[in-house]
């Protein structure tokens, strides 16, 4: 079974294109670092809860949507080697120019992690 990377971040809805944008110009590199699917999600039906939430997670504020989404790998191995190199690609690779491609969220609200997958249907 493959390897997840899991992405929650809040984008201001005035972003939303912006947001489509970005990941368009970045998504490319982790196919081409051998990601088998990456997925980029809107927030739609994204509830208030009364103890936690997406929202309350990434404290998004009232004009922003909650967006999700995931990187899938083969396996961890061969995503912790695409990480190894994209952090050598920053410097070059003009994917990472924010003047071409700006990030349309702020990224200190991102939360993410590597999931190992356990169980597929």
């Amino acid at each position: 079974m493959g390897y997840i990377d899991g992405f929650v971040m809040a984008v201001p809805a005035a972003n939303k294109q912006a947001f489509i944008d970005h990941a368009r110009g970045i998504d490319g590199l982790f196919l081409e670092l051998g990601a088998t699917r990456v997925v980029e999600c809107w927030g739609d039906d994204v509830p208030d809860g009364k103890h936690t939430d997406f929202r309350k997670a990434v404290k998004a504020k009232d004009d922003e949507t909650v967006a999700l989404s995931w990187v899938e790998w083969p396996d961890k191995a061969t995503r912790d080697e695409a990480m190894g190199r994209m952090h050598d690609l920053a410097k070059t690779d003009p994917r990472f120019d924010m003047e071409k491609n700006p990030v349309p969220f702020d990224g200190m609200r991102m939360i993410f992690g590597g999931f190992e997958s356990i169980y597929e249907i």
